[in-house]
C-alpha cells in the first residue's frame, strides 16, 4: 500500500491557522492580507453594553475567524479604538470595537460590557456564522484595560486578554487563566506602569503565558492613535494564543530587546498554551 501525502496535510495539523506565513513585514503593516468588511451594530439593538462597529474578513474561504472585543476607557468612545478595528481584522480575525454604556462606566462595568459584547457576536450578529466562538479574546484602552482584565477574570474559557495602559483600583490577578498581553507607557501619568500596568503583571500566575511590554517615550493616550508597536505584538500575541499559531512564536519568544520604541519587556518564554 502507498501513502500519499497531500499538500496542506501539514497546516491540517492546526486547523486554525489563517493568513500566510508571517513576517515582521506583515505583523508591522497596516493591512494584513484579508480585505475587511465592516457593519455598524445600533446601541438599540443590544442589551448590556452601547452598540459599536464590527471589522470582518470579507472572504468565507478560510472558513471561521476567532473574535476579539476591544473597549475604550473612562469618557471615550470608539472612536478612540477605531484603528483596530480593520488593522486586526485585516490579518484574520473579528473585530468588534464597542460604546459602552455610558462614558464613565467603570471598569468592573466595562469587562461585563466585552463579555456581553463577545456573546452578542457570537449568538446574535450578522456574522456569527463567521466566528469561531471558543477562540474570543479581549482588549481595552484604560479602563477598558481594567475591564479586560475582569473579563478574563470572568470568564476563563478567553484564549487572549491584551489590556492597554490599563486602570483599575485592583492591583492582584492571580485568579486570571487567559494568556495575557499587558501594554504600558513609560510616561503615563494617569495609569503609571509602576501603580497599575506592572503590579498587573507580576500578580498573574507565574504558570501563565504572560507579557509587559512597556512603551517608550508614550504617553496614556498612545492606544488611541495608530502604533506599529502596539500592533505588531498585539496581532503576534492574538494569533499565537486565540489561533494557536506557533508561527507568530518567532515575534514574541525570545523576549523583544529595547529599542527606540520598547523601554522594557518581561515574558514567560517558551509559551506553553
Amino acid at each position: 500500500m502507498t501513502l500519499t501525502i497531500t499538500p496542506g496535510a501539514q497546516a491540517a495539523e492546526n486547523p486554525y491557522e489563517r493568513g500566510p506565513a508571517p513576517t515582521t513585514a506583515s505583523i508591522e503593516a497596516v493591512r494584513g492580507p484579508y480585505a475587511v468588511s465592516q457593519t455598524e451594530v445600533s446601541s438599540l439593538a443590544v442589551t448590556g453594553f452601547g452598540g459599536g462597529t464590527i471589522y470582518y474578513p470579507t472572504t468565507t474561504a478560510d472558513g471561521t475567524f476567532g473574535a476579539v472585543a476591544i473597549s475604550p476607557g473612562y469618557t471615550g468612545t470608539q472612536s478612540s479604538i477605531a484603528w483596530y478595528g480593520p488593522r486586526l481584522a485585516s490579518q484574520g480575525f473579528v473585530v468588534f470595537t464597542i460604546d459602552t454604556n455610558t462614558t464613565l462606566d467603570q471598569p468592573d462595568s466595562r469587562g461585563r460590557q466585552l463579555l456581553a459584547a463577545l456573546d452578542y457576536l457570537t449568538q446574535r450578529s450578522s456574522v456569527r456564522g463567521r466566528i469561531d466562538a471558543t477562540r474570543l479574546g479581549v482588549m481595552g484602552h484604560s479602563m477598558g484595560g481594567g475591564g479586560s482584565l475582569e473579563a478574563a477574570k470572568s470568564r476563563p474559557s478567553l484564549q487572549a486578554a491584551i489590556p492597554l495602559t490599563a486602570w483599575n483600583t485592583d492591583k492582584s490577578w492571580p485568579e486570571i487563566k487567559t494568556p495575557t498581553l499587558l501594554i504600558g507607557a513609560d510616561n503615563d501619568t494617569i495609569a503609571p506602569v509602576s501603580s497599575h500596568s506592572e503590579p498587573f503583571y507580576t500578580s498573574l500566575p507565574s504558570t501563565l503565558d504572560k507579557a509587559y511590554l512597556e512603551l517608550n517615550n508614550a504617553s496614556h493616550f498612545a492606544p488611541n492613535t495608530s502604533d506599529t508597536t502596539i500592533a505588531k505584538y498585539s496581532i503576534s500575541w492574538l494569533k499565537r494564543f486565540i489561533d494557536n499559531d506557533t508561527r507568530y512564536e518567532q515575534f514574541l519568544c525570545p523576549i523583544p530587546r529595547p529599542s527606540l520604541t520598547i523601554e522594557e519587556y518581561r515574558g514567560t518564554c517558551p509559551h506553553t498554551s
